[in-house]
């Protein structure tokens, strides 16, 4: 099969390789629909992998082609997503099926071979069957969903609440899609291109609740629009100091601050910041990956329904489409930023 191939940081192949070897409780997966990650890039350019050679990508979807011998022959022919962690299964976090925290888990593309080929291995474990209606390209994008989905859930905003999403990147893009299906009528949302105001306008975000820090004060811009009184939750989807700060500065007495961007750097808490937390009483959690149980209310399925209902349109943020032998104009276009791109994907 052909393959993107790392090999250490930096060296980054596309080739011919043998396909690969599945044990008796996995599946192997033709990929349909690969979606390039925030998280690979550095991967590939700055950071490398946890193991090499390395075949990087976890966010796809595609069909069944085979299974191992303790798998159910019915998965043949099945459309399907994949979660991409696999829990040990094992530990504290685990035994409250809480698998996003596994203490000894794996990764597809990042501590084995993930989906940036022609065929994947996973475990029928981590298979999810998609429905007639739900196309490729959507279910390649249920791990970014499910992720923001994850964070909304993790402070669960009512419709009366003043909310603030800081950061457009992929995830605060989804975040916000999610906020407008269930019904988040207080919105505002921070920034810093005009490709990201035009996106957000076309899902339905009203012009006046956009700031765009590169040409407005945040500050102001917040304290203005929340008449003073700050937001009940404030969702942080950059990882930088500056805008922690100002997710503790600008949420109300009693609020929520959600941090869901990776840190850039350190994080350092300034006192003066720490007094706000105390004084305001401020509910301050983090968010990571989502929840995949097998059960209806996981994160997982709370994606796959909306999807089915056509609630939501994941599509409308695919900017580029490329060929699997393509990859690479992907992955340096996010590295470089050489144009404006908010999901590009890949279709082996």
């Amino acid at each position: 099969m052909k393959a993107w191939v790392l090999y250490e940081v930096n060296d980054i192949r596309f080739e011919e390789i043998n396909e690969p070897q599945l044990a008796a409780d996995e599946v192997i997966v033709s990929v349909k629909a690969e979606g390039i990650c925030g998280s690979d890039i550095p991967r590939i350019y700055k950071t490398g992998a946890h193991v090499h050679p390395l075949i990087p990508g976890h966010e796809f979807s595609g069909q069944v082609v085979k299974t191992g011998d303790n798998v159910d022959g019915a998965w043949i022919d099945k459309r399907v997503g994949i979660f991409p962690l696999i829990p040990c299964r094992r530990c504290v976090a685990c035994r409250k099926q809480q698998y996003e925290m596994c203490r000894d888990y794996s990764y597809l593309g990042s501590r084995r071979d993930g989906g940036f080929a022609e065929y994947v291995v996973a475990p029928e474990w981590n298979l999810i069957e998609l429905p007639e209606n739900v196309f490729y390209e959507e279910a390649a994008m249920l791990e970014p969903m499910a992720v923001a989905v994850h964070a909304m859930r993790r402070v669960n905003p009512t419709p009366k609440d003043t909310v603030v999403v800081c950061g457009l990147g992929t995830i605060g893009m989804f975040l916000l899609m999610f906020l407008l299906d269930a019904g988040m009528k207080n919105i505002f949302v921070v920034g810093n291109k005009e490709f990201q105001r035009n996106t957000v306008l076309k899902m339905g975000l009203d012009e006046n609740n956009y700031c765009d820090s590169t040409k407005q004060s945040v500050s102001e811009w917040l304290l203005e629009r929340t008449h003073g009184l700050g937001a009940d939750v404030f969702f942080e989807c950059v990882g930088k100091n500056e805008t922690v700060s100002q997710a503790v500065d600008f949420t109300a007495p009693g609020g929520r601050v959600c941090l869901v961007g990776n840190p850039y750097s350190d994080m350092l808490l300034e006192k003066s910041v720490y007094w706000k937390v105390l004084r305001n009483q401020l509910t301050i959690t983090g968010t990571w990956n989502s929840s995949f149980t097998h059960e209806k209310d996981d994160d997982w399925h709370y994606v796959l329904d909306r999807l089915e209902q056509k609630r939501i349109s994941p599509k409308e943020l695919i900017s580029h489409r490329l060929k699997l032998h393509e990859a690479e104009k992907g992955f340096l276009t996010m590295l470089e930023k050489r144009e404006d791109y908010i999901k590009i994907m890949i279709e082996p």
